[in-house]
């Protein structure tokens, strides 16, 4: 199996890395320098970038810069969608990533992985397993998404949180390793009245 249908696959993987694989990261590379080097007022451009660069995107799709990805193609919006400052994802598998995701400045994404045997490392082994965001989740600054990681609809990730593991959809979790603390409940709802 190639490395392009390891990459696109939808499920775990362990690959040894090669050179050569680069190669399939350079048209990437230039979409990415040239949506953080366009205009801020030009989002016609920034919008023409960004349907090249990923699987999946959609109109409604906000990105600040600076933004980069290893492929792109793996990268799949499916709405609306606001990314801030510094974000990072490292899509060696697929991410998919749900309608209404706001994700804070320097949120990493990471599927990618090495080999924990540090003889096995040093060969070049590494490993990468898909990312699910579902839908009206916000991750917040700097928060670290791991690979094969499903965090489920309408939840909170804490700044600053390493999710290692999947964290259930309703709830607001934080922390290294992030945990879920509690449910979203109404109570949790802001009363505009009272703020007028």
């Amino acid at each position: 199996m190639s490395l392009l249908e390891k990459l696109s696959k939808a499920e775990a993987y362990t690959s040894q890395f090669e050179y050569s694989d680069l190669d399939l990261q350079l048209p990437a590379k230039q979409l990415c320098w040239e949506f953080n080097q366009a205009e801020p007022s030009d989002s016609v451009r920034k919008g023409k970038i960004l349907s090249k660069l990923f699987g999946t995107y959609h109109e409604m799709v906000f990105i600040e810069p600076t933004f980069r990805c290893d492929y792109g193609f793996n990268i799949h919006f499916h709405g609306m969608a606001i990314v801030n400052y510094n974000c990072v994802i490292l899509d060696t598998s697929p991410v998919n990533i749900g309608a209404g995701v706001c994700i804070a400045p320097g949120v990493c994404i990471s599927c990618a992985g090495h080999a924990l045997d540090p003889e096995q490392r040093i060969t070049g082994i590494t490993t990468s397993a898909p990312i699910t965001i579902e839908d009206e989740v916000w991750i917040g600054a700097n928060a670290t998404i791991c690979a094969g990681v499903t965090i489920g609809k309408g939840s909170v990730i804490g700044a600053g949180s390493v999710v290692t593991r999947d964290i259930a959809a309703g709830v607001i979790a934080v922390g290294s390793p992030c945990r879920a603390i509690r449910p979203i409940t109404e109570k949790d709802r802001i009363d505009f009245k009272s703020n007028r």
